[in-house]
């Protein structure tokens, strides 16, 4: 998997290296209570999801990154594409640390992610899965280029699509 860079981060592959910080960020609940994906708050429940992103990784070649501060080297939160079974198609996801929202990380790694998923994928259409009410993920969709679509059932839950087609394809 690729190491990619934008402006002030580097999208570097998750590794179990990650994990006392990729806890630290899962055991707040304001992180965890915006993800679409079911992920309890423990370090047990950490350990499972990391372990589910790089899983993904060896299985479709690629998965969420890393996100780090280039100026501090401090992980910051996870970003990438993502299509584990079942899901609705080739999304991109962000999950960042709380103490660094409302820096625009999210969107720079969420553009890194969509360019991605359009060029290196080929993909004709990158989708995102957002909880109703979660406005700052809303916001950071609709930054990167997707409108919404439409309202699904994912994982007994309803959610929010939101999405963008490649129009030259």
């Amino acid at each position: 998997m690729v190491v990619l860079e934008t402006e002030r981060l580097v999208l570097r592959p998750l590794t179990g290296e990650d994990f006392d910080d990729y806890a630290a960020m899962l055991a707040d609940p304001q992180v965890v209570g915006g993800l679409a994906e079911s992920v309890g708050t423990s370090p047990a429940d950490a350990w499972r999801s990391l372990a589910l992103f790089i899983g993904h990784r060896e299985m479709r070649g690629y998965s969420h990154w890393a996100l780090v501060e280039k100026a501090t080297g401090r992980f910051v939160g996870r970003a990438g594409p993502w299509q584990p079974h079942g899901f609705p198609g080739l999304g991109v996801g962000w999950c960042l640390a709380r103490e660094h929202w409302g820096k625009g990380y999210a969107t720079e790694a969420a553009r890194a992610s969509l360019d991605y998923c359009l060029r290196e994928l080929g993909a004709e259409e990158v989708i995102s899965v957002i909880l109703p009410g979660n406005s700052p993920s809303i916001a950071v969709a609709e930054r990167i280029g997707h409108r919404y679509l439409r309202d699904i059932q994912y994982r007994g839950q309803t959610v929010h699509l939101y999405g963008q087609r490649l129009s030259s394809k």
